[in-house]
């Protein structure tokens, strides 16, 4: 379970002209008022970005995409060098009009360029395409295969084969001779997967690319699922005469998983080698990465439990492994990207929490440690890159505060840090290729993404996108600023929250709280940067007289591994807690009415409402869950055991924080939504929670939403349709 976008969560105030009741004393100011509409159909305040992003080998130029064209820029002055491809000009012989690419991907010399097109999405992160091969030189333009859809296609190091997966196998396609060749043949659905992750590796390890090429091209290795023992989900679609049944393979808590192995095929042999990964097969290998030696693999690999993790390096010809780096942990551990194998073969960097906080470490090829590279009371959230030449590492972290994103410099002659993102907020930062330049995109709680050009010392060159058109919007219907504060629990544990009031607030007057929640572990919803969907659906509860407030619970991330792990084993108990306390700690603010506090969550912050409407019931008058885990014996394994362990092992830590064993202690007023083809959290956790509301008298609203995923947005009009039904809720039940 991976947090949403916060957007997805907000859902409260529409209505123009509706005033709270008991708020009329309030003055109508002359600025417009915010309406559904604006965010959901004409979509007026979402920010500009910057889409396709890549810098270009010489470190001197970057490519992004414009208007559907492919261009190139100058890192130096931000001006259009090249239009690299015209997307008018591209008019395949199969189509009458132009064809319509959304990303791209460069051979390792930049003459060739693979397009995506038609890309339909299978899973949170996956999707099938249509993959096009366009020659810059000779402006020859064709399918990648004509033999049907394709995924994750790649070049070799030397550009003359391309990799793509289809039908759950792995294909190569010689660009010389245009013949494919299949390097696996078993791959069945529902059964075998040969290179690309099965339904919960990909949602809860977050990637979707299951193979690499080696450096020299020489081998290609992959990953194998064999699913045959994992029991089966269905999803049912409408809207035809016979319901679509869809078939996928989902491991609950406690169940088997995908049985795995990793496999290195020799273009040139022909030949296929398994690697040792051990004996046990009760485990994950949740990346694979090729080191700088020669045909050398690094598999990590962590067992069921996720308290053991471990880097084994595999000989490519031979199969045979070694152990070079193996952690425990008292908990969990948390599989990131951060693993970069030095280009002299010599050491390997990556991060750990085994201090106590996130920070980044270099170990020895030999596994023996080397340095420990950042240390101090904050946690790294990203390695952005290790600048061989200057002995530099690029990093994120969360330095002057929890809420905060500061990029540093790591000098590693003397373990320097240097600060080279000069805007205060949340930043973030992609790199040239010789880490000269860096696009910084920084945002705030009340300013909308600032995207400039930087040098490697920080200084901002030029700016790329202000927004300002946005920020022009945001005064035109003057929107409130977010405050920050802290919050003592009964546990004297001090909490980050925020609070957005009415813009024209008055200290006399006691306004309704609406309460947003996640609270999931590692997650934050109380930071420094600015979000679309909940900073504007928030403006509008507040013009209509509501004061919102967060608070990130106890298990939240950015403030050390002890604070996040204190929820291992028992979820959702210490979280209820905190929201709980913040509850009664609002109600004793002279202007906030404590009989009208109302919360609201989705995914994990549904299932935290909740358990709030039940176990807090006698703190909150209203909540809104949508589409919640409602036991967590129903949601996936490796989600759940990494917090929860077996259900087997920890069977009342499953039972005692369910909401449905707490259904005799809801009251006030309860709405349950949930999208009915939903892949992650299924919807039967809504139905069983229902179930329980029904055995003991319990009148609650819900509704669902024909097949529509964990985000219910299939079909026209749905978003807009849920938030007016969600707003309508708030208003008259708050």
């Amino acid at each position: 379970m991976r947090k949403f976008t916060l957007g997805l969560f907000i859902i409260f105030l529409a209505f123009a002209g509706f005033s709270v009741q008991g708020q009329q004393q309030h003055t109508q100011s002359d600025y417009k008022k915010i309406s559904l509409e604006d965010i959901w159909k004409y979509y007026r305040f979402y920010p500009q970005t910057v889409s396709g992003f890549r810098s270009m080998n010489d470190g001197v130029s970057y490519t992004i995409l414009n208007k559907g064209n492919l261009e190139k820029y100058s890192y130096r002055t931000g001006k259009l060098v090249q239009t690299i491809i015209n997307a008018g000009d591209l008019i395949p012989d199969t189509t009458s009009g132009p064809l319509l690419f959304t990303d791209y991907i460069f051979s390792h010399d930049e003459t060739k360029v693979l397009l995506i097109t038609k890309p339909n999405p299978i899973y949170r992160h996956s999707f099938w395409a249509e993959y096009w091969l366009y020659d810059l030189k000779t402006k020859s333009l064709i399918p990648l295969s004509k033999n049907g859809h394709q995924r994750l296609a790649s070049f070799s190091p030397d550009d003359s084969k391309v990799a793509f997966f289809r039908d759950n196998n792995l294909i190569v396609k010689d660009l010389k001779t245009n013949k494919e060749k299949k390097i696996t043949a078993d791959g069945k659905v529902n059964s075998i997967i040969n290179g690309a992750p099965d339904w919960v590796y990909e949602e809860e390890f977050e990637f979707t690319k299951a193979y690499q090429w080696s450096n020299d091209g020489q081998y290609i290795a992959y990953i194998k699922f064999n699913e045959t023992n994992v029991k089966q989900c269905e999803l049912t679609y409408y809207g035809s005469l016979y319901p679509r049944i869809y078939k996928y393979k989902y491991p609950k808590a406690g169940e088997n998983n995908s049985l795995v192995s990793v496999h290195v095929y020799n273009l040139t042999s022909g030949i296929t080698k398994s690697m040792d990964i051990g004996k046990d097969t009760n485990i994950y290998i949740p990346r694979i990465k090729w080191t700088q030696g020669k045909d050398i693999l690094s598999i990590q690999r962590l067992n069921r439990l996720q308290n053991k993790w471990e880097i084994l390096l595999a000989n490519a010809n031979t199969g045979t492994s070694r152990v070079l780096y193996s952690e425990t942990n008292p908990y969990y551990i948390d599989i990131t990207n951060n693993l970069i194998f030095t280009k002299d073969n010599k050491s390997f960097i990556f991060t750990s929490e085994k201090d106590g906080y996130n920070h980044v470490y270099q170990y020895g090829i030999n596994g023996k440690q080397l340095l420990q590279i950042t240390k101090g009371r904050y946690d790294v959230t990203d390695l952005l890159g290790y600048d061989v030449r200057n002995n530099k590492l690029y990093i994120q972290a969360a330095y002057s505060s929890p809420l905060n994103r500061e990029i540093l410099e790591v000098n590693l002659k003397n373990l320097r840090l240097k600060n080279i993102s000069p805007r205060l907020g949340t930043n973030d930062a992609v790199f040239s290729s010789n880490f000269n330049y860096f696009i910084n995109t920084n945002s705030t709680a009340n300013t909308p993404q600032y995207i400039t050009m930087n040098n490697n010392k920080g200084k901002e060159l030029y700016v790329i996108q202000d927004n300002q058109s946005l920020k022009d919007l945001m005064t035109e219907y003057q929107f409130s600023k977010k405050e920050f504060f802290k919050l003592k629990t009964v546990d004297n544990i001090e909490l980050n929250a925020y609070m957005i009031k009415p813009k024209d607030f008055d200290p006399n007057i006691k306004y309704p709280v609406l309460m947003y929640v996640y609270g999931g572990p590692g997650s934050q919803t109380v930071t420094n940067s600015w979000g679309w969907f909940d900073f504007v659906w928030f403006q509008m509860l507040a013009q209509k007289g509501y004061i919102v407030v967060s608070v990130d619970n106890r298990g939240t991330g950015a403030r050390s591994e002890k604070f996040k792990k204190l929820t291992y084993l028992q979820l959702g108990k210490y979280e209820t807690q905190d929201q709980i306390n913040a509850s009664k700690y609002l109600s004793s603010l002279p202007y906030i009415d404590g009989n009208r506090i109302g919360i609201f969550g989705w995914s994990y912050g549904g299932y935290m409402s909740s358990l709030c409407m039940t176990k807090g019931a006698d703190y909150f008058k209203a909540g809104i869950a949508v589409a919640p885990v409602t036991n967590w014996r129903y949601y996936d394994n490796i989600y759940t055991e990494r917090y929860m362990r077996t259900p087997q092992t920890n069977a009342s830590g499953y039972d005692n924080n369910s909401p449905i064993s707490h259904a005799a202690m809801l009251k006030g007023n309860f709405l349950l939504v949930h999208g009915m083809a939903d892949d992650n959290v299924h919807i039967q956790n809504s139905m069983d929670f229902i179930t329980a509301l029904l055995k003991e008298n319990k009148q609650f609203r819900m509704q669902f939403y024909p097949n529509s995923d964990h985000g219910i947005h299939y079909g026209r009009n749905t978003r807009l349709q849920l938030y007016t039904l969600m707003t309508d809720f708030i208003l008259k039940n708050l």
